[in-house]
């Protein structure tokens, strides 16, 4: 019961803390982070220990899911090159470069050991810089790069892990005997990802209750990664590959009654989870320190700052580095796109990709699923809290500073492409009134046109006469079934009901949302 006890206030606690970080306007992992290594030194606090395995199917599966639902392969597809050299190359120069610096530093570190060191702590966790993103209004560009990458890099640092971890344990490694199984294991994960997509899409589109819906939802994400590693798949790609396919199927599976409740479900979740996630890397912190004191911990800490400094600076570098060779790309084949003006904006890109490298809860929980025995396995502990605490009070703290020092041009695209769609949803909504004639259909089609005019000025359609007037009626309407509540007249049954209706009519006014903040 204590645990539990204990469980609860964490979570409390953390949740005070994401909320104070939006106050004042810092990454909520570096807070959550900072705070559960603070709460890890409390005397008498529980230790959590969470098998590893769990730690990524529960806390990774359903955020990676729910991320790679909202991608837009659009974007995706458009800045490819860029998503893929942070996910191959910006990766393994990571993984190098940590492998050769383990080796300088302790030189009987075994090559497949450094290579698994590096891998572990080679992908970033792109939470936290979202969260960044958020505060401020990045070029469209930057954020679609960094979802891409979030979605994939996990993916490649896992099986370069997988088989270094294989070589130590198995007693070798060669490339023409894992080339085969690499192949088989990617190219099999995709497969089976989209495969799986069609049956579990026609069953939940064979329900109609909300809460049901979301049970199975979740217990099929779950379902989905265990399978990929049952069946030797890679569960990142498998679960990456299966949340994109099924984004593109939203309106055949979920009617509109359905979506709202269960993606406001699916917010929710994912937010608890990334809280619990993060706070969960600072409370690692006691048992990672308990087989380490004195010398041995002063140089292995010492160590671990080094190759903090090495994975922070590998990637910077090849993001400019990429910026530059792209740079050079187009002043071969487009002098117009060489200015001054573009250049400089490119290589500011290219610093905030570079600087957008904090790690996360697939680092550590990675370091912490080593076997017992692994070499050097305690100074890989270390090393990957280090880099996942560090990146995080780092580059969190000073990732909003830069954007906002840089002063990129704000983007507009989604504003724009939103304005089209609406044009587009009410052109087609008043060429079917045309076909009726009766008074409803025409009170609608002014309705519409008026909206079309609001939306080919850029304005917001909440703020139309229409649905200002509704609002206020909204307010006297909620009050008169408050009322009749109050006095007795109308049971709770009555009341939800009409309540529930009225909420309808207040998202179809585009009433702006009470804030989160107190």
């Amino acid at each position: 019961m204590y645990l539990f006890e204990t469980v609860l206030a964490i979570l409390f606690g953390a949740t005070v803390l994401s909320v104070l970080a939006k106050r004042i306007r810092v990454p909520y992992p570096t807070l959550l982070a900072v705070g559960g290594a603070l709460v890890a030194f409390v005397p008498g606090i529980p230790r959590i220990d969470l098998p590893p395995d769990l730690v990524l199917a529960l806390f990774v599966a359903p955020v990676l899911l729910d991320a790679a639902y909202d991608t837009s392969l659009r974007d995706l597809r458009k800045n490819w090159q860029a998503v893929v050299s942070l996910v191959v190359v910006a990766v393994g120069l990571t993984t190098v470069a940590v492998a050769f610096t383990a080796r300088m530093l302790f030189p009987d570190f075994p090559w497949a050991a450094a290579l698994a060191l590096g891998a572990l702590l080679a992908p970033p966790d792109a939470i936290a810089a979202l969260a960044v993103m958020r505060q401020v209004n990045p070029p469209f560009r930057i954020r679609k790069v960094l979802e891409g990458e979030s979605l994939l890099n996990d993916a490649s640092a896992l099986l370069i892990y997988t088989l270094a971890v294989g070589a130590v344990t198995g007693g070798g490694f060669s490339v023409a005997g894992v080339l085969p199984t690499f192949l088989l294991t990617v190219f099999g994960s995709i497969a089976v990802g989209w495969v799986l997509v069609w049956p579990i899409s026609w069953l939940i589109g064979r329900i109609d209750d909300a809460p049901t819906a979301v049970i199975f939802q979740f217990v099929f994400t779950f379902a989905v990664w265990l399978l990929a590693e049952h069946l030797g798949l890679s569960a990142v790609v498998t679960v990456v590959v299966f949340g994109l396919t099924s984004g593109r199927r939203t309106a055949e599976v979920l009617s509109a009654h359905l979506r709202v409740p269960t993606f406001a479900v699916w917010d929710a979740v994912t937010f608890t989870l990334n809280i619990l996630a993060f706070t969960l890397i600072g409370l690692q912190l006691g048992p990672i320190l308990e087989p380490l004191n004195g010398a041995a911990l002063r140089r292995q800490l010492l160590a671990a700052l080094v190759i903090l400094a090495v994975v922070i600076v590998v990637r910077l570098l090849w993001a400019l580095m990429y910026v530059l060779l792209k740079g050079g790309v187009h002043r071969s084949s487009d002098a117009r796109r060489s200015s001054p003006a573009m250049s400089s904006s490119a290589a500011k890109s290219g610093l905030v990709i570079g600087w957008s490298g904090m790690r996360g809860i697939v680092t550590l929980a990675t370091a912490l699923a080593l076997p017992e025995g692994f070499p050097y396995r305690d100074f890989i502990q270390l090393t990957a809290y280090a880099v996942v605490l560090g990146t995080l009070v780092i580059q969190g703290l000073t990732l909003r500073p830069l954007l906002l020092w840089l002063k990129l041009p704000p983007d507009h695209t989604v504003e724009t492409e939103t304005n089209l769609a609406r044009s587009a949803a009410l052109k087609a909504g008043m060429r079917t009134l045309d076909h009726h004639a009766v008074p409803a259909a025409q009170r609608l089609r002014e309705e519409y046109r008026a909206a079309l005019s609001i939306t080919r000025t850029g304005g917001d359609l909440s703020s139309s006469p229409d649905n200002a007037l509704r609002r206020e009626v909204l307010g006297s309407s909620r009050a008169a079934i408050e009322d009749l509540r109050r006095a007795d007249i109308i049971g709770d049954d009555a009341y939800r009901q009409v309540e529930a209706e009225l909420d309808v009519l207040e998202l179809m006014a585009g009433t702006t949302p009470r804030s989160s903040e107190p």
